[in-house]
């Protein structure tokens, strides 16, 4: 059984490393649904290509996810409005909707529609091979490396700090980068986990700590022991891996809450490097 786990659980582990970094920067730009957007643009992309015949999994399935996304990425980094009481998150939620929408009604012209539909909401992280793996961690290495290097404005766009220069510009990278992630990530993992492994360990993290550094190393942290315990659960109760992932890390929120009122943990609000 061991042979068997150790795939997802790499796979798993993989993911959480950039998404943990990501979803610190979605809590502080209070955009907490667009993981959920992009990963339905992603899908989005897939079953447009999957419609006209391209098989899953192929790198022409790739292209077209990776097409769809660049194009959100295009459409929020514009759609942070100055001047109106139009929030962000309200373009990125309209997004959501139609590209969930889109999905269901092209998949239906296909005979294996609610399969990929299904397919694309819990993933397939059970069977991910290593060849699947190992493209994806050096993806993520290279985004990892770029992310690191623009830490700091990265960080500046996401508070909104006046003094960043071209502020729309490096807002417009970093949802190119979030998006590249995404499409990797929606094949292996599904909407449902990707959103989890994003925002959830992040909300976590803030609720012990401020500092952005430190909340990323309780990010890595919970994320990881969350979904190695998940993982081992599932394979031990024969109960399917996607949903029970993310029901996990529903708990581990709840667990954090609880520590925290015991703990009389008190972070404050302003987000510090």
């Amino acid at each position: 059984m061991l042979d068997l786990m150790i795939p997802p659980i790499v796979a798993g582990l993989v993911i959480l490393s950039i998404h943990a970094y990501l979803g610190l920067h979605v809590i502080v730009r209070g955009v907490i649904f667009v993981d959920l957007a992009f990963a339905q643009i992603a899908a989005l992309g897939a079953t447009v290509g999957f419609l006209m015949g391209v098989e899953h999994d192929t790198p022409l399935a790739l292209v077209f996810s990776l097409g769809f996304t660049l194009v959100g990425a295009l459409i929020f980094s514009f759609s942070r409005l100055e001047d109106t009481v139009v929030p962000q998150e309200a373009v990125i939620g309209i997004t959501y909707v139609v590209a969930s929408a889109a999905v269901i009604l092209i998949a239906g012209f296909t005979a294996e529609g609610a399969e990929h539909i299904a397919e694309t909401l819990t993933g397939t992280l059970i069977w991910v091979g290593w060849p699947e793996i190992i493209r994806m961690a050096v993806i993520y290495v290279i985004l990892g490396v770029i992310y690191f290097i623009f830490r700091k404005p990265f960080l500046s766009a996401s508070l909104k700090e006046a003094t960043l220069p071209r502020a729309r510009a490096w807002d417009f990278l970093f949802y190119v980068l979030f998006g590249i992630v995404i499409t990797f990530s929606v094949p292996v993992a599904g909407v449902l986990m990707v959103f989890s492994s994003l925002v959830i360990p992040a909300v976590v993290a803030f609720l012990f700590t401020s500092r952005f550094s430190v909340a990323l190393w309780i990010a890595w942290g919970v994320g990881s022991v969350t979904l190695v315990t998940g993982v081992v659960a599932s394979f031990r109760s024969d109960i399917a891996t996607g949903p029970l992932l993310v029901c996990m890390f529903g708990v581990a929120v709840v667990v954090g809450m609880l520590i925290r009122f015991v703990s009389g943990v008190r972070p404050g609000s302003v987000i510090r490097p």
